[in-house]
């Protein structure tokens, strides 16, 4: 075991902190182990060898008592357990060493199901990976309704559930359920559940509320041995095979083979319907151990450490002293984007809100969109009805803008029209205080142009949201020439308060997600305008497992939008941004895409893109992209679009759905020979810090 613990030996060591409890009614003595490793909630619970061993340990004191009548599990305040060190395990170096740690985790875990004496998790916080491991391995569990966040998050990062969960939580709640924990909830931005969500999947026995959460678990501990509670589990009786093929079909769908996690585990939970628990277990070893060794876990790890620690921390951002207090937002548009905004900005900042536009019908239909969406936060029971009822009163409309006039923070949603985006600056600030923040959500236009004619230039900032704006976590906070730091340290504030994550960049052309998207767009679409069929060029990169292809993408923002980006671009870069003639006549024709309504491609839409004759192959096509992507990310670093290469990694995982299979856009194009030089410094990709 040297070896492993050799990795491991920056561990923070989890103890397991073991004390007697004598159980109500009588019934009996608990050995109570709690999960600690001497630190606040913010630095969770994790096992490695040093943290496992000391389990191994107090499990070893337990089993060789006779005076017993059960064992518990739980963890320190708001935390249970959070799985295994991802550091250390990121630094394994042979297949040997990865097999150690698999079988170490199982056979410590497994004594919990194994002992003479009935065992309990009481899961009083975050569970997650291998947190929740060492629950499913208990007889019994109750959970607190409290519990943020309980997940199986290994598929996200490249690896499967190695510690017992793809072979006990299917055979305990059923395949569909166990395949939505272990697979679809990681493949959909690492999606968590809440204990609530939890106790309903039966993933626990019995719910109890924060307060007393464990005076009651051990009540209820004590009627399950006194034989007064009786736990009964239904008998699995779904299709096993059907849940795991219609599963499989989902996942070809999402990454067409391009990561390797997410199979590895259906092959383990439908392998779980009949092996034995050496077996199973031992299976999961081996699919621990090869994932474990492979690029993806790396890439996994660092786009993780990306999204938990750099989105946290944004590069060049002023000092939070700085910001000013808002108590009042402006929108100014009533649009469908606006409006999105509008509710935002109510539910995270809870002040109120006032939308203005053109006419009472637009202004009504943006204000009655955001009551709309109330109500149906209130039907799912995410708002009561007294939240519902002060949000709704929060956002109002106005024909008139000196309704700004108290307003500390006014974004535009206009029309993508310098001059129409200059005009209603321009009115605004007739109206605000000098030191009320005004904020762009332009996807490409000059920000220092935009604020040319300002009175105030200073508090002018860029503030783009990516669509939908309550679902994509990205947000790009733009500096122009004049931007000030109390401007820009607003707007960092506002961001965090709407839970977004925030990079700052330089007032450049497209920003960062916009200009990469634009280009890897182009490039396409110059193909097919070359002759390479459509549909061909459409697949060319679907090995990489990328959200959507590129004329899915196009339709879905709309090929006028793109359109309108492509000749922004092209006016600033002409040599590396062209503009399409047949994109012009898709746009001319009306159509929303290339695809009807069906999902298969439209020929009349097809055909506006025929006549070229230099084809290229699939091959030709992908290395085209991703030469270019890496010519661009190259540019943007020396021209200082962001700070460094792991900004723009961010902005794509964030704003594009670059998928974590990958890692960042910038080690992938490393790792796959097309960027020279590096874009980061060795061991930065593989490795995070």
């Amino acid at each position: 075991m040297s070896n492993i613990n050799d990795l491991f030996a920056g561990e923070v060591v989890t103890k397991a902190l073991v004390r007697d409890v004598e159980l109500p009614h009588g019934a009996g003595t608990m050995a109570l182990i709690t999960l600690d490793n001497g630190f606040d909630h913010t630095k969770p619970n994790t096992f490695g060898p040093g943290g496992l061993t000391l389990l191994n340990e107090a499990i070893d004191a337990i089993a060789a008592r006779t005076d017993l009548a059960a064992v518990g599990v739980t963890g320190k305040p708001f935390i249970f357990a959070v799985g295994a060190d991802l550091k250390g395990a990121a630094l394994v170096r042979t297949r040997e060493e990865a097999l150690q740690i698999g079988r170490l985790g199982h056979e410590v875990f497994r004594r919990l199901g194994e002992l003479d004496v009935p065992s309990f998790a009481f899961v009083n916080g975050a569970a997650m990976g291998g947190g929740l491991e060492i629950a499913l391995h208990c007889a019994y569990r109750t959970i607190s309704s409290g519990v943020p966040a309980v997940a199986l998050p290994e598929c996200f990062l490249g690896l499967v559930p190695g510690w017992g969960g793809t072979q006990l939580l299917p055979r305990l709640i059923g395949p569909a359920k166990a395949i939505k924990l272990i697979v679809e909830n990681p493949l959909s931005q690492n999606r968590m559940i809440k204990g609530r969500d939890a106790f309903a999947l039966g993933v626990a026995d019995a719910m109890f509320e924060p307060a007393d959460f464990l005076e009651e678990s051990l009540r209820w501990a004590a009627q399950v041995l006194g034989g007064s509670v009786t736990v009964e589990r239904p008998a699995i009786e779904e299709d096993w095979d059907k849940a795991v093929a219609d599963a499989r079909f989902l996942v070809d769908m999402k990454l067409r083979g391009a990561a390797p996690a997410p199979y590895r585990a259906l092959d383990l939970i439908a392998s779980a319907k009949d092996a034995s628990r050496d077996a199973g277990f031992a299976a999961e070893d081996e699919a621990l151990a090869d994932l474990l060794m492979g690029d993806e876990l790396r890439a996994g790890l660092y786009a993780f450490d990306l999204v938990q620690r750099r989105a946290k921390r944004p590069a060049g951002a002023p000092d939070k002293a700085l910001a000013r207090k808002v108590t009042k937002v402006g929108v100014v548009g009533a649009g469908l984007m606006a409006s999105q905004m509008a509710l935002l900005f109510a539910r995270r900042l809870e002040v109120p809100v006032v939308l203005t536009d053109l006419d009472q019908a637009r202004l009504d239909k943006g204000v009655g969109y955001v009551h709309a969406e109330v109500d149906k936060l209130l039907s799912k029971g995410r708002v009561s009805q007294d939240h519902a009822n002060r949000l709704k009163a929060l956002v109002t409309g106005s024909l008139t803008k000196d309704a700004f006039a108290d307003a500390d923070f006014v974004i535009e949603a206009v029309f993508e029209d310098m001059g129409v985006k200059k005009k209603v600056f321009a009115e605004v600030e007739e109206h605000v205080s000098a030191e009320c923040v005004l904020a762009t959500n332009t996807s490409s236009l000059s920000l220092s142009e935009m604020g040319s004619e300002l009175r105030h230039p200073e508090r002018l900032v860029g503030f783009h949201f990516f669509n939908p704006v309550a679902v994509m976590p990205l947000l790009e906070i733009i500096k122009g020439d004049s931007t000030d730091d109390a401007t820009l340290a607003t707007a960092f504030s506002v961001g965090r308060s709407l839970k977004k994550s925030a990079v700052l960049v330089k007032d450049a052309p497209a920003f960062v997600v916009n200009r990469l998207l634009t280009r890897f767009m182009g490039e396409v679409i110059a193909a097919v305008d070359e002759g390479t069929p459509l549909e061909l060029a459409e697949h060319s990169l679907d090995d990489l497992g990328l959200p959507m292809s590129p004329f899915a993408l196009l339709q879905l923002v709309g090929p006028a939008v793109g359109h309108h980006v492509s000749e922004t671009l092209h006016a600033a870069f002409p040599s590396r941004f062209g503009v399409s003639e047949n994109m012009a006549k898709l746009v001319a024709s009306g159509k929303p895409g290339v695809y009807a309504p069906d999902f298969s491609l439209d020929p009349e839409a097809v055909a506006l893109f025929a006549g070229g004759e230099r084809p290229s192959t699939a091959e030709q096509v992908r290395e085209r992209v991703l030469r270019a992507l890496a010519e661009e990310i190259r540019l943007m670093l020396d021209e200082g679009v962001v700070a460094a290469a792991q900004d723009i990694d961010l902005c794509m995982i964030l704003g594009a759905g670059w998928p974590f299979h990958l890692g960042g856009v910038t080690p992938y194009l490393d790792r796959a020979g097309f960027a020279q030089p590096r874009f980061l410094e060795p061991g930065v990709a593989s490795v995070p810090a």
